[in-house]
């Protein structure tokens, strides 16, 4: 506000008529501090040197340049000022023009009556009073607005913990210009040691940090603002407040300022509690992330752990066998699944292929894949070489509570191969079919004697129900013998189910589909040589994102020059 000595309102006259220039000046010199002016452009001198005025008396009629004129070019400059304009004439243009132009608040003829002018120079006052208030209240608003604006802006830019409290001491130091800041953030009822600092270059700078230990605690006990303004024996400001979010203490902020020609004010002081809250929820999304990135980082080494656990669990290789050949593989969804395989040779003789899926995905299915493989390897070797379907029973009764009791179920092939006979039993719980087919009959192509007739593969389509979904397990079991060249091959549905690329024949764009067993009898058509690695490979490669775990198991019966 303009105020001159005693907290006075300024208030310049001018008049080119001396007389009536000290009769203004006396008028009004015990109420404001009064500057005098005989012309226009002296009376623009004076306010380059003395800054704004509250009210401003102008005659209109005077050399050079004219009320009117002089008013109109302190507008810009002084919007706020209240602008009177005093004339010997009543020319209704030159009222327009001081109006339009000057923005005069008030237009008085000459001869003026004193009491009438006092009255007029009260409500100018008043006026210019009421709105220098709303003004600089508008000006702060704004200047809060903004600074609160650029505050929240800073502290978005980052969610990690550390650069946050960096950020924070870095744009309230600056928004605030404080000589230093610090903030040391708090963990269960104490400060850490380490301490982030802005302005921390100059010695006086270090000085403040090396003493603020006293204050931060104070602080961190009371949970208190603490402010501490400069006066001229000790130019020193201070301020330490805590940051909380719902009670919760975060950190301890401390600004510093020396020798400042405008030390905080009260609304500085406010605007830094707003923005404070800010700082504190921005700090608590940053320690929450942190804490976030940390737990994830935790789980991914739990599960990188739990995986080469889980491949350790399946067959990593199995013995040669004269007359057969045995693949499998396994490629979970995530790091750890529920598709499990098993390849075990009985003393007796016998081979034992098994191929299972647990219903879900992740660490519950991976959990119930690793009972299933211990409880099956425990059937499997008995002294005496079980049935298929009893080693299914014995798995369901050992497995359903558990199952049942976590909404989960397993759907598995297993099967024994003799190769003294080629026999093959095998039962199935709620799997898809195993595929038989010779892989002989499938080379033969053109040689065929029918070669009009498709090579299509045997459907196992004998099975009963999943394991986990009734007490007693419901099904029986079949057999088959295996010829030289034939190929027992069973999937879990993640192959089946995976989307592949299908060419079209008529040039339009190709579509997406799910690649069921028609199609993975395409692809396994496709292959010289049975390669399981190969096959998954070419599904894969269409399949850019994996929707569920892939297991794949195969016995051939090799040809032979004795067979």
């Amino acid at each position: 506000m303009s105020r001159g000595d005693g907290r006075k309102l300024k208030l310049m006259v001018v008049d080119d008529e001396p007389d009536n220039l000290d009769l203004l000046f006396r008028t009004f010199r015990r109420d404001f501090q009064v500057f005098k002016a005989d012309s226009a452009l002296k009376a623009l001198q004076i306010l380059d040197d003395e800054g704004e005025m509250a009210v401003i008396i102008s005659d209109q009629r005077m050399p050079e340049m004219n009320g009117t004129e002089f008013l109109g070019k302190t507008v810009e400059r002084f919007p706020d000022t209240i602008r009177i304009l005093l004339t010997g004439y009543t020319d209704v243009e030159d009222l327009v023009e001081a109006i339009n132009s000057g923005q005069v608040f008030k237009y008085i003829t000459k001869p003026w009556n004193p009491e009438e002018l006092k009255s007029v120079i009260q409500q100018a006052s008043e006026t210019y009073k009421f709105f220098k208030q709303r003004t600089n209240t508008l000006r702060r608003a704004l200047r809060r607005e903004s600074l609160y604006n650029d505050v929240v802006s800073a502290l978005r830019e980052s969610l990690d913990y550390s650069s946050m409290l960096q950020t924070i001491v870095r744009t309230l130091g600056e928004t605030f210009n404080a000589t230093g800041c610090c903030i040391r953030s708090a963990e269960t009822g104490k400060l850490s040691a380490q301490t982030f600092s802005y302005g921390g270059e100059t010695e006086n700078v270090q000085t403040w940090l090396s003493q603020l230990e006293t204050s931060m605690q104070g602080v961190l006990e009371s949970r208190e603002i603490e402010i501490q303004q400069g006066e001229n024996s000790n130019p020193v400001s201070q301020i330490v407040l805590p940051l909380t979010y719902q009670h919760d203490l975060l950190a301890v902020l401390a600004l510093y300022q020396e020798n400042s020609s405008s030390p905080w004010s009260e609304d500085d002081i406010q605007l830094l509690e707003v923005v404070s809250e800010q700082a504190s929820l921005a700090l608590s999304q940053a320690k929450l992330y942190q804490r976030t990135v940390e737990l994830a980082e935790q789980m991914q080494n739990e599960l990188k752990v739990a995986s080469q656990i889980q491949n350790n669990l399946l067959r990593q290789s199995w013995p040669e066998f004269e007359t057969l050949r045995v693949q499998a593989c396994c490629h979970p969804a995530r790091e750890v699944g529920g598709d499990f395989f098993e390849v075990f040779t009985h003393p007796q003789g016998d081979i034992w292929v098994g191929l299972g899926d647990v219903s879900g995905k992740g660490v519950p299915a991976a959990l119930f894949m690793a009972s299933a493989i211990s409880v099956m390897r425990r059937e499997l070797s008995v002294e005496t070489s079980p049935e298929p379907d009893q080693v299914m029973q014995n798995l369901n009764s050992i497995l359903s509570d558990d199952l049942v009791s976590n909404n989960h179920f397993i759907t598995m092939v297993v099967a024994r191969y003799t190769p003294s006979t080629g026999y093959l039993a095998y039962a199935n719980a709620g799997h898809i079919y195993p595929l038989v087919w010779s892989r002989l009959e499938s080379n033969l192509g053109e040689n065929h004697p029918n070669p009009s007739v498709p090579v299509e593969p045997l459907f196992l389509k004998t099975r009963g129900i999943p394991l986990g979904i009734l007490p007693v397990w419901r099904g029986k079991g079949d057999s088959l013998t295996l010829n030289p060249g034939d190929i027992f091959l069973v999937t879990s549905d993640g192959i089946t189910e995976a989307t592949v690329v299908q060419e079209t024949t008529d040039g339009s764009p190709a579509i997406r589909s799910m690649l069921q067993q028609e199609g993975l009898w395409k692809l396994l058509q496709q292959q010289e040589k049975l390669n399981l690695d190969g096959l998954l490979a070419a599904i894969r490669e269409h399949n850019p994102v994996q929707e569920d775990d892939q297991t794949i198991l195969s016995l051939e019966v090799l040809l032979t020059d004795e067979n």
